[in-house]
């Protein structure tokens, strides 16, 4: 039950719409039932040739039943005054008008129900995307995109389905079922009861059946997330798959991975797909026993042959709610499992641990930078992995710092740290002597301008990459930072200029190009830091010389973190920080540090080799 609450938990938002959902079924529930009992008359009037006029009842007798016969009563008077024909259309019409508004009835529900499967979708789809987009960088180090995609499109599908299952199963079937069991315990109680043991053995052998539904569903759900984020891989890296000639070794990979979802979800499918035939037929066995057993009743006088049919046409309107409910049990246990997968990720806790650390401080808004960067003995670890070690480093305003050293020194997780993209395990980073988690974390990015080694663009214009959401900059304003990033020329050269689409990822530009575009959206916003990772390291020297060009630009003004490998581009640097295993070893100007001949000057001469 509360697996089917946390269903239900998505459907609170559309609270109105479920209730006139709610109240259409039952409608159309009434007029179903409405409907079974019509047939009586009409199948009097096609098979008994003499029809008299019983004896008018007692309707002082307080029995409802006696209600029935009133009308029975008056039907025959009418068949006697006006003559079969006439009574014959009649019945017909009141059929006809009682079938219509049953279906409309029908239309009703599911047209109610259509804003709230496709607002489940949006609301889950766009919660989310959030999530991901709030989450710390951590989050991602072990998740694969694919699994991640798989969550927010097909895993979203399966709510969606189990939510309109669940609400049917909830409402619509049940009432349908104990409406037509009412009308049958009325005509009959013995064939009821007959019914209903059928009935419970049906259930039973369709539980024994979907025991492993859902455990199944969640593992096929998880296969299909390693497929998405092998085919994403694939996409991403193609060039790398080709020059390797790797395409059999990723060839085999996904075929794997396809066999393996395959061979998981067939077993689900069937389970799924042997309700529905195995519910027809146990209820034909059921409606074959009825008619040897009925025909036994109406050969005795115990029932009449019209009333022992309406009572077949009740059990069949049976039939089909039952089958929903079968089938709609297989889709809740799927959506259940589709449903955990989802909140593993909306039910992450940092959004509280975040609220809890500036719960009881001041919340700041941080302006402008006026003083320094401090940090405090900072320490911080990947899990378990110690990445950098009681850092005490002070960068002041309008100073070019720039950080050295090996792979996997620590020097980008120094900036990460900086831009609150993680969170320090000791020790405090102070900007103007203000601890960084005292201030608005918005507040705090819009100091800095990123400026990344790889040139990540979206599939949209350059307008729009330079812009990327400050919508309440001018035209003039992207204008002039493209000019300051030496980019102007060249966007001017493209077929739509600045509303050209870049392609994904930026891939019809190139390396150069694409990283002058960056430069132009980190200094759009004339942020006061800025932080260069790697900018040129991946471009040829031709593209290095135009953009060093207009990094040389940029910076004047700004304080500026520079994270390099290659020493020769940061020689002007007021300061240069020497980092070896997440610890500084060195720091200071690049002649006082050659002077040192310590591990800098070690690095320059590898280089210089």
């Amino acid at each position: 039950m509360k697996k089917i609450q946390s269903l239900l938990q998505y459907v609170q938002k559309y609270r109105r719409l479920v209730l006139l959902n709610i109240i259409s079924n039952l409608l159309m529930v009434v007029f179903s039932l409405i409907s079974i009992p019509t047939l009586i008359p009409f199948l009097q009037l096609l098979f008994k040739n003499n029809i008299q006029v019983p004896k008018a009842p007692d309707m002082n007798v307080g029995n409802w039943t006696k209600y029935l016969d009133y009308l029975q009563y008056h039907f025959y008077l009418f068949i006697q005054e006006e003559g079969r024909h006439k009574a014959l259309i009649y019945v017909c019409v009141f059929i006809i008008l009682v079938f219509f508004l049953k279906n409309l009835f029908r239309f009703l529900s599911l047209y109610f129900m259509v804003p709230v499967r496709t607002g489940i979708v949006r609301d889950l789809r766009n919660k989310i995307y959030n999530q991901f987009l709030s989450v710390p960088l951590s989050f991602f180090k072990n998740k694969k995109k694919g699994d991640l995609i798989s969550r927010i499109t097909s895993d979203v599908m399966e709510v969606e389905w189990s939510i309109l299952n669940v609400l049917e199963a909830i409402v619509k079937e049940p009432l349908m079922i104990i409406g037509c069991l009412a009308y049958m315990l009325f005509v009959s109680p013995s064939l009821t009861l007959f019914v209903l043991l059928m009935v419970v053995i049906t259930g039973g052998i369709i539980g024994v059946i979907g025991s492993q539904l859902r455990k199944g569903s969640a593992k096929a759900q998880k296969i299909l997330g390693e497929l998405t984020s092998i085919t994403e891989e694939s996409l991403s890296a193609s060039k790398i798959i080709k020059a390797f000639n790797a395409e059999s070794y990723m060839i085999d990979k996904f075929y794997e991975s396809n066999e393996s979802y395959r061979n998981t979800i067939n077993p689900v499918f069937r389970r799924k797909d042997l309700s529905s035939p195995l519910s027809e037929f146990l209820g034909i066995t059921v409606v074959a026993a009825l008619l040897i057993i009925g025909a036994n009743y109406v050969f005795s006088g115990r029932m009449g042959a019209e009333v022992f049919l309406s009572f077949l046409f009740a059990f069949y309107n049976i039939i089909p709610p039952a089958k929903s409910f079968a089938n709609g049990y297989y889709s809740i246990k799927k959506g259940m499992a589709a449903s955990d997968r989802i909140n593993q990720i909306l039910n992450i806790n940092f959004q509280k641990e975040e609220a809890e650390e500036t719960k009881d401080s001041n919340v700041l808004l941080l302006e402008d930078f006026q003083d320094e960067i401090h940090f405090q003995n900072v320490s911080f670890s990947y899990e378990n992995e110690e990445v950098l070690k009681n850092i005490d480093l002070k960068i002041k305003k309008g100073e070019i710092v720039a950080l050295v050293g090996g792979s996997g020194a620590g020097k980008t997780t120094l900036t990460d740290l900086l831009m609150r993209l993680y969170k320090v395990n000791k020790g405090t980073i102070m900007i103007d002597g203000v601890n960084i988690q005292n201030y608005l974390k918005e507040s705090l990015r819009s100091l800095f301008g990123l400026v990344a080694q790889e040139a990540i663009l979206f599939n949209d214009t350059i307008k729009n990459n330079i812009l990327f959401g400050r919508n309440h900059l001018k035209e003039e304003d992207i204008i002039q930072a493209a000019k300051i990033a030496n980019a102007h020329e060249f966007i001017n050269n493209t077929p739509s200029q600045y509303d050209t689409n870049i392609g994904d990822r930026g891939n019809q530009l190139s390396g150069g190009q694409a990283q002058r575009l960056t430069i132009a959206r980190a200094i759009l916003n004339n942020p006061p830091i800025l932080i260069l990772d790697e900018a040129t390291s991946a471009l040829d020297s031709e593209s290095e010389k135009v953009v060093q060009e207009a990094l040389q630009k940029v910076m004047k003004g700004r304080t500026v973190i520079i994270i390099a490998h290659r020493l020769s581009t940061i020689r002007y640097a007021d300061k240069i920080v020497v980092m070896d295993k997440g610890q500084i070893v060195e720091q200071g100007t690049h002649q006082s540090l050659l002077d040192k001949k310590g591990h800098y000057f070690k690095l320059v001469q590898m280089q210089s080799v």
